[in-house]
């Protein structure tokens, strides 16, 4: 590599022979100087040998600012081959014993092994059962992020070729040091920098195990510095002081929404100081890099499986809570997290190390909410929040999760757009009640439900400040809500026959469950089964088996957008299950488990008192959607059946802890034309429902659930059950 040339001032006032005579001097002192001795050939007999020679991941490059070089690409380590071929290993015997005792320390306390740094390095000691994740294998691939060649699957090996690397650092800066003493004899117009310059020093590269690795071993981190212009640029834009977790509720008119999303809030001193200026805080955001051009169903596919890479975003804070707040119209609950400030800056430091890293992007199990527990587990060895999770990472049980372990210092409610205009609907259809009807009551009541013609935002016009909230905190905080989980065991009776039903629904949430904490009229149903266990009578006609699977359904869920609120969007459903059905084609046929997708689209309506000063809708709610069914099953006739029809009914909020729905379904449905007398091949089959459930607790309830089919041909027309019902 070639090196810059040196000047050499000399005092203009000395006689001709004095300068003849100072010269020689002048030249033998720099040629004898260690910083001269930087640019000529090393002698073969001192080279340095043995152990800390044999190192091939760390070089010292021989320029006079003594760069370090880990791992650089071939092309640059081809122009690098003159300079470091003879300077491999620790270019100083006085730093082998040093070495050597940051080895026997790191040997004797087993580092290599210590959970901070295989943590570091992305292995997932704790995780045993997660999709792509291997106990003894870095989840990362890329070479540039190991030190060692065998840095994926040694972490020991990383841990030595880390120390190597540090010990190098270490004595360049030290060599520098002795340059500039020896080059200051010769005069002030010789000067050399006592910092490794590179964005290929270890410091700059790795900089959060450099930090816990000499805190960890009480290395003398001042002669350990470099010139990082990127990562003081970046720190400084960020300039991180403290972080929250941000929770955007559960926005179902984007499935990929659907579960919520959480993001980091990092706030400087400026946002710390005053939480309202968001313009001094930035975004962290994990989130999925997938192709645009997908459709839908691909997309989620490909997100479920890994198939596309993760993606870390950085941004301002304002241009992502906007989104939110305004685009989706979403309330969002922002909780500030109980780390102090080394660990907040250590956390940081390692969003460096892996901020450009391409990892698959798993939506269930590595995603938003577990990016943040990963985070915590970095810098809290003992805590294992991520483990605490093992199978799915659902945003809201991270929320629940920290909040129990002490993790939330606070937390702050931001509104919605559409949250405060609803507030502000609110009051005046309560001030029309108290004064009765008059004619400017419908347009002004148009006017604030538009988005266009009343502009009210939790965010000042140019979305840079927080505004203060004038409304009273709606009952969506995450931390109230009941346990994801759900089991239930029920009795009942069908017909003649009864029974007995044992059910687990992996999450979420249906309208007659506990609403506290959840979206207001939310309805989001996943990976859920139930198993009925009948009690028959083998001498009777048509009798079900003793054991079927009576419903197992993959996602089932309605969004509700009232036409008389102010929130935006349609109502609309969809499900995708397996269930048992009443074939209404056949005379006296008995129910069969079909595979059914449904959809429905149509209107919703929010009625009754609203909670006062708040944005929250009407407690009741009727719909009338227009549904379209399609079954395929063995056991019904032809094997088929496609409906159409109209699904209507209402919610009714008793009170906190009793709520009742009721529904009317009108399917028209059609099997195709058939030459047998007794088979129909299109019929109706109307079916109208009704639940009640009382909340006996957070975890505990009772439910009773009553349907009726308006058919003569089936064998049984109505089924009522009482259950139990355990969240956890």
């Amino acid at each position: 590599m070639a090196t810059k040339p040196m000047s050499l001032s000399v005092d203009c006032t000395l006689t001709i022979t004095c300068q003849r005579a100072c010269l020689p001097l002048a030249i033998a002192g720099l040629l004898f100087s260690g910083q001269a001795q930087a640019f000529l050939p090393t002698p073969d007999s001192l080279v340095t040998t043995g152990e800390l020679a044999s190192e091939p991941q760390a070089t010292i490059d021989s320029n006079a600012a003594h760069t370090v070089v880990y791992n650089m690409p071939h092309d640059d380590v081809a122009e690098e081959t003159n300079s470091t071929q003879s300077m491999q290993g620790v270019q100083d015997s006085s730093a082998q014993p040093l070495l050597a005792t940051w080895r026997t320390q790191a040997k004797t306390e087993n580092l290599a092994q210590h959970t901070t740094w295989r943590r570091l390095l992305y292995f997932f000691d704790d995780q045993k059962n997660l999709i792509g994740k291997k106990k003894n294998t870095s989840m990362v691939d890329d070479a540039g992020f190991f030190l060692s060649e065998n840095g994926r699957s040694d972490s020991g090996a990383e841990l030595d070729a880390l120390l190597v690397a540090l010990a190098d650092e270490m004595q360049a800066a030290t060599n520098q040091e002795t340059a500039n003493k020896n080059s200051a004899q010769i005069g002030d117009g010789l000067s050399v920098s006592s910092r490794a310059v590179g964005s290929n020093s270890v410091l700059c590269r790795f900089p959060a195990r450099v930090q816990w690795l000499t805190d960890t071993l009480n290395i003398d981190d001042t002669v350990l510095q470099a010139d990082c212009p990127e990562l003081d640029k970046w720190m400084q834009t960020i300039a991180p002081e403290q972080l929250s977790f941000m929770f955007a509720q559960e926005y179902l008119d984007n499935p990929l929404s659907a579960f919520a999303h959480t993001l980091l809030r990092i706030d400087s001193k400026e946002s710390v100081a005053d939480p309202s200026q968001i313009h001094h805080a930035h975004a962290l955001n994990y989130t999925v890099d997938g192709n645009p051009e997908d459709s839908f169903p691909i997309y989620s596919v490909k997100s479920m499986i890994g198939a596309y890479d993760s993606l870390i975003e950085i941004d301002p804070y304002p241009e992502k809570l906007v989104n939110y707040l305004q685009g989706d119209e979403r309330d969002t609950w922002t909780y500030q997290l109980d780390l102090t400030p080394s660990e907040v800056q250590q956390i940081m430091l390692h969003v460096w190390e892996t901020k450009d890293l391409k990892l698959p992007y798993y939506f269930t199990t590595d995603n938003c909410a577990s990016e943040v527990l990963r985070l915590i587990d970095v810098v809290r060895p003992q805590q294992h929040l991520l483990s605490r999770l093992p199978y799915a990472v659902i945003p809201s049980d991270v929320v629940q999760l920290l909040n129990s372990e002490g993790l939330l210092a606070s937390s702050i409610y931001t509104p919605a757009d559409s949250t405060l205009r609803q507030s502000q609907l609110n009051k005046v259809k309560q001030q029309r009640e108290q004064l009765g009807y008059h004619n400017s009551a419908t347009q002004t009541i148009d006017e604030i439900k538009s988005a266009q013609l009343n502009a009210v935002s939790s965010m000042s016009a140019d979305k840079q400040t927080l505004l203060p909230t004038s409304i009273v905190v709606s009952d969506n905080n995450p931390i109230d809500r009941h346990p994801l989980t759900l089991g239930s065991i029920g009795i009942g009776q069908r017909g003649d026959n009864s029974y007995i039903d044992l059910g687990l629904r992996a999450g979420f949430h249906d309208t007659l469950d506990r609403s506290s904490g959840y979206p207001q009229f939310f309805n989001l149903e996943g990976i859920a089964a139930t198993l009925r266990l009948y009690d028959t009578d083998n001498d009777k006609a048509n009798q079900p088996k003793n054991v079927v699977l009576q419903n197992a359904t993959l996602i089932r869920g309605r969004s509700f957008n009232p036409v008389n609120s102010a929130k935006k969007g349609k109502t609309w459903g969809a499900s995708i299950e397996a269930t048992r059905v009443n074939d209404g084609s056949q005379k006296d046929g008995t129910d069969h488990l079909v595979g059914s997708v449904g959809y429905e689209t149509g209107w919703s309506w929010a009625f009754g008192t609203p909670t006062a000063g708040t944005g929250e809708m009407p407690p009741q709610l009727c719909y009338t959607l227009l549904s379209g069914t399609t079954q395929v099953g063995r056991g019904i006739n032809k094997g088929f059946r496609v409906g159409a029809g109209v699904n209507a009914g209402c919610r009714y909020q008793i009170n906190n802890q009793l709520r009742a729905q009721a529904e009317l379904q009108l399917p028209y449905w059609y099997h195709g034309s058939s030459d047998e007398s007794n088979v129909r091949g299109h019929y109706w089959q109307p079916i109208s429902t009704l639940g009640l459930q009382y909340d006996i607790d957070k975890k505990q309830a009772l439910r009773i659930n009553a349907n009726y089919e308006l058919q003569e041909r089936i064998d049984a027309n109505e089924d009522i059950q009482l259950s139990y019902r355990r969240y956890f």
